[in-house]
């Protein structure tokens, strides 16, 4: 049967019948590329390599889980990476995933052979990025190699009980009608490593790149294809950095990883808070403190505002670290309920740091810092604020706020802006001795102002 072309999108997967200049699937213009499929052979027999056992008589080995070396990995990890899983580590260019990959090397040469794939640097360049990061290890394997095959025969010949693929973008395998970086190539590229994860053990790390958008390079079935999706996020021009789980089937989505980038590599950061509000302002407007949940760990975060009259018939609306849609929400609902004129401002807003939010929990924050630039009034220095904003202008409650007044507390703030419904119908917060200052809604919480 004669094979029948078919184009594939680079970014979305999505497949056409014809070539088109814009993708219907993600928008993308000039991404779909021709790509003729394999014949499907029959085959005549299948051969059975694994036996069905009772969930009963199965058990978990001591060594499933191996520690990586670096706690705030691990973290995010659930405890460690899991002996025969497939690990997705994604991010910008030069934000330091290879960095980490090498150093976390030392430590799981320590509970078996490491066998280091790069597509992207030859052998000598990663002995010198090795003797920087003091990288050592007896059981440590350099393959500076882009052939699937060729990784996969000094995996069989080495059997490393971990496989890192640096990147996968850069890999090709024989027979398949795409080039290196291509929705075919990456796909088929990455199904031969995962598929050696599970009939060896081995656990294999995947290194991948993001597009001009954000998200993860190649087909989005790849992220289905693994078992955990890891995204390096933080501004590569600072040293602030930050690992969060976007899929993990061994442990928790919620947890995240805490790095500053140092001359000898990647440092863990065990209180983020302090290293977030590192050179704050005191006494300046536009600019308030907000306690973040990452998973069960509290973080202290900035948030800073800048308002100013625009001289433009739509005024301009920018953000860094906060989702812009959630911004454009939170100056219509101040000017709807308060009368503040915002319409007639430009509005700047930035997370201080690099640092991403994406609770609801810093709707509050975020609304006394466009507040405070707008009237030019400072939020009092010594206050943490934490709550959600409803339409209606109603403030609702925070998860866990006990841990978020306890961290305030260690950082030395003295007062909080709190939602009232925390403490109704007999709910407990615990007790600190931060003043806490109760509100409803935000016809209370502007009041901050008037002292």
């Amino acid at each position: 049967m004669k094979n029948t072309t078919v184009y594939v999108c680079s970014e979305c997967g999505y497949q056409s019948a014809r070539w088109l200049g814009k993708c219907p699937g993600c928008g993308s213009w000039n991404t779909l590329e021709e790509y003729t499929p394999e014949p499907v052979t029959k085959k005549s027999a299948v051969t059975v390599k694994t036996e069905a056992q009772s969930l009963s008589e199965l058990g978990t080995p001591d060594y499933i889980r191996q520690k990586t070396g670096c706690e705030e990995l691990d973290r995010v990890l659930g405890g460690g990476i899991v002996s025969g899983s497939a690990v997705l580590l994604c991010g910008e260019p030069g934000i330091g995933k290879s960095t980490l990959l090498l150093q976390i090397c030392s430590a799981l040469s320590s509970g078996g052979d490491v066998l280091y794939v790069s597509g992207e640097e030859s052998q000598e360049q990663i002995k010198l990025r090795a003797d920087r990061l003091d990288v050592k290890g007896k059981g440590i394997y350099i393959l500076a190699d882009t052939n699937v095959d060729a990784a996969l025969h000094h995996a069989d010949r080495l059997k490393p009980s971990f496989v890192i693929v640096d990147s996968i973008q850069t890999m090709w395998k024989d027979g398949v009608n795409s080039s290196p970086g291509g929705v075919v190539q990456v796909k088929e590229s990455s199904s031969s490593f995962i598929r050696y994860a599970k009939e060896s053990g081995a656990a294999v790390i995947i290194v991948g790149h993001v597009n001009k958008e954000g998200g993860i390079a190649g087909p989005k079935v790849l992220e289905h294809m693994v078992d955990t999706v890891l995204y390096f996020e933080g501004d590569r021009r600072q040293s602030f950095r930050m690992i969060r789980a976007i899929k993990n089937r061994f442990g928790a989505t919620d947890e995240v990883g805490v790095f500053e980038m140092a001359e000898h590599g990647l440092i863990e950061v065990k209180n983020p808070s302090e290293l977030l509000l590192r050179g704050r302002p005191t006494g300046v407007s536009g600019n308030c403190a907000v306690c973040t949940m990452e998973g069960t760990r509290p973080i202290i975060a900035e948030v800073q505002a800048l308002v100013t009259p625009s001289y433009y018939p739509s005024p301009k609306r920018a953000a860094n670290g906060i989702d812009i849609n959630r911004i454009s929400l939170i100056l219509a609902l101040l000017e709807k309920r308060l009368g503040l004129k915002f319409s007639t401002h430009d509005c700047y807003v930035n997370v201080v740091g690099g640092m991403n939010i994406d609770e609801p929990a810093a709707d509050l924050a975020l609304a006394l810092a466009l507040i405070s630039s707008l009237r030019d009034i400072p939020v009092p220095d010594d206050m943490i604020v934490v709550g959600e904003l409803g339409l209606a202008g109603e403030i609702r409650a925070a998860t866990e706020l006990d841990k978020r007044l306890r961290e305030a507390e260690r950082l030395g703030f003295s007062s909080a802006a709190v939602p009232s419904r925390n403490y109704q119908k007999g709910a407990k917060v615990g007790q600190t001795s931060i003043e806490t200052r109760k509100m409803s809604s935000i016809f209370e919480a502007i009041r901050i102002f008037n002292k």
